[in-house]
C-alpha cells in the first residue's frame, strides 16, 4: 500500500477499515509492529516498512543462543531445553510445561491449533528472556520454546526453563517469565471442541510504546 509522507499507523488502520469493512471491528483490538517490533499508532510509516497487525496474543529456527528460543511444529523434548540452560554454578533448574487440557469454560476440548507471527515471536522470546535476567539478576540462563500447529490433548505447547544457583529464584523467575511470554509473544490459539465447533481464544491486549 502507498501512503503520503508523514502517514502513521493510525492512518493505515483507518484506510484498512475503509477498504476492508469486514475487518474494521477487529482493528479496535489490534496492536501493530513495524519490522518485528511493537509501535504506537502515532508511529510514522517509512518506505518499505513491513507492518504486522497483531490481535491480542495468547499463550510460541537455530546458533547456540537462538537454540534457547524456538518456535517449532515438532514435538518438544524438555530434557534438551534443560540441558541448554543448565550451568555448573546453577543448583536449580525450574521447568514449566504448558499442556493442552481437555476442557475450557465448560466445553470439552478435542484439540488446539496454534499460529504465530514467526520471526517476531522468536525475537520477543529473546526479549522476554533478557527482561527476566534484568529483573532477576541472580539467575543463570533462560530458554523459551513454543509449539505451533495442531496439538492434541496432553501434548506440550510451551516450555520455559530457568536455571539459578538457588531454587527460590528459579521458581520466581520462571513464573514471571511464563506470564510475560503469554502477554507479548505473538502466538494465538484456536480451540476445537468435541462434537464440532471452534473459536480463537481471546488474549492479552499488548502494551505498546507511546
Amino acid at each position: 500500500m502507498e501512503f503520503d509522507e508523514g502517514s502513521t499507523i493510525a492512518d493505515l488502520k483507518r484506510r484498512l477499515g475503509v477498504e476492508y469493512p469486514r475487518v474494521e471491528a477487529m482493528l479496535e483490538t489490534v496492536v501493530c509492529a513495524i519490522d518485528d517490533d511493537y509501535v504506537s499508532f502515532e508511529q510514522a510509516l517509512h518506505d518499505g516498512a513491513e507492518v504486522a497487525l497483531i490481535p491480542p496474543v495468547s499463550g510460541g529456527a537455530v546458533d547456540t543462543s537462538s537454540a534457547l528460543f524456538r518456535l517449532t511444529h515438532e514435538v518438544m523434548q524438555p530434557e534438551a531445553l534443560v540441558d541448554l540452560v543448565r550451568r555448573d554454578e546453577a543448583g536449580a533448574v525450574a521447568l514449566f510445561y504448558g499442556v493442552v487440557r481437555n476442557n475450557a469454560d465448560g466445553r470439552a476440548v478435542e484439540r488446539l491449533e496454534y499460529e504465530a507471527h514467526e520471526s517476531m515471536a522468536v525475537a520477543k522470546m529473546r526479549e522476554v528472556a533478557e527482561l527476566t535476567k534484568r529483573r532477576f539478576p541472580e539467575i543463570s540462563e533462560v530458554g523459551v520454546w513454543h509449539r505451533v500447529g495442531t496439538l492434541e490433548v496432553g501434548e506440550t505447547s510451551l516450555l520455559v526453563a530457568v536455571s539459578s544457583p538457588h531454587r527460590k529464584e528459579a521458581f520466581e523467575a520462571c513464573h514471571w517469565c511464563v506470564d510475560r511470554v503469554k502477554e507479548v509473544v505473538p502466538v494465538w490459539k484456536r480451540e476445537h471442541w468435541v462434537g464440532g465447533g471452534a473459536q480463537w481464544v481471546p488474549g492479552y491486549k499488548v502494551d505498546v510504546p507511546g
